[in-house]
């Protein structure tokens, strides 16, 4: 039901404390085809690019998709508030026949100002037991300025995919967890005090995990993950390797609980369609704020048609300051939207 009122009556009833908005969108909590009628309405309602914003309620419950893949967020200016990050689980489990990773996403967006907070998406793909190569996506992001905050992605290969090599996309407190090239994409993606989660890279924990994948187009930054955590369940790690055209990708700032387990090189060696071309590190710790980052790492970065790149990945305190988010995002301020479009959950 939408209420078209500055009073949020909707709201209040089922526990939220939220902005002023035009519509508000409720769910009944645990109703898969109620979350998925009010995404629809939603949709329609915000097919302007001018059109207010939509505020979708989520309570706690798990909203189960089954088979279902690809539910499309298209509508502009749309918020889906959940009740807690922990609580508020919306999963879907495609067919291992349907396996890839333009294929499998729980939330495919196509939209512009995208807003997610306090929520989980996962993706239940039978991971281990597929023949294929697991890629199973919780957020298949073509959309354009999305924004997460406290939202927890859950697979293990390609579970975030950005999927537009030309806008920029933000996340603050947010945790990401999985395997193989589980962060990977285009465009200008910024993540803020995240935790991002490598899980056993096969039944045994054997094998290796790689962080992200990015396919950077010239001129861009890539991916930056500032004060970031990473927390390692078994599995031997890397840093990342680049996927497409010019990728680029920055760690500064990370506190690493299981160092031991970063591969030498701390970056893979070995890109897919390209060689890596700037991939750096700044200032890493251990679990005890000691520092781990050396000060040097050359590594020869190989594509057996790209050639081989060799370079420095360690970086000093100068170069790592533009990696600030004013200077990646010097016109777009999502961290000045955060605090605008939070919602808090009245107790």
């Amino acid at each position: 039901m939408i209420h078209r009122t500055i009073i949020l009556t909707c709201a209040l009833a089922v526990g939220i404390i939220a902005q002023a908005a035009n519509r508000i969108f409720s769910v009944k909590a645990g109703d898969a085809e109620s979350l998925l009628a009010a995404i629809q309405q939603a949709n329609e309602s915000n097919k302007t690019a001018d059109a207010e914003r939509s505020i979708i309620l989520i309570p706690n419950g798990t909203y189960d998709l089954g088979k279902r893949v690809l539910t499309t967020i298209s509508g502009n200016h749309i918020s889906l508030i959940g009740q807690s990050m922990d609580g508020t689980i919306i999963v879907n489990a495609p067919d291992k026949a349907n396996e890839g990773i333009s294929k499998t996403a729980t939330i495919l967006n196509k939209s512009d100002g995208l807003y997610m907070q306090d929520l989980t998406l996962k993706n239940a793909l039978d991971y281990y037991g597929t023949t294929f190569a697991g890629r199973a996506v919780c957020l298949q992001d073509k959309g354009t300025h999305t924004i997460c905050k406290n939202v927890r992605l859950l697979s293990y290969q390609d579970t975030y995919f950005s999927d537009n090599n030309d806008t920029q996309f933000y996340f603050e407190d947010c945790e990401i967890h999985g395997t193989v090239d589980f962060i990977c994409g285009g465009s200008d993606v910024y993540f803020y005090r995240c935790t991002l989660v490598t899980e056993p890279r096969d039944k045994t924990g054997e094998g290796q995990c790689t962080i992200t994948a990015p396919r950077t187009k010239a001129g861009q930054t890539g991916y930056v993950f500032m004060n970031c955590t990473i927390r390692n369940n078994q599995s031997m790690f890397n840093l990342g390797r680049g996927w497409n055209d010019s990728p680029k990708c920055a760690f500064i700032h990370t506190r690493m609980l299981s160092p031991e387990k970063l591969i030498q090189t701390r970056y893979c060696a070995k890109g897919m369609n390209t060689v890596n071309v700037e991939f750096y590190e700044y200032h890493s710790t251990d679990a005890n704020g000691q520092l781990i980052t050396p000060k040097s790492n050359i590594v020869t970065f190989t594509m057996r048609k790209a050639g081989q790149q060799t370079a420095e990945t360690v970086i000093g305190k100068q170069d790592a300051r533009r990696f600030a988010l004013k200077k990646v995002f010097p016109t777009w301020r999502p961290d000045r939207l955060v605090k605008k479009l939070h919602h808090t959950w009245k107790d």
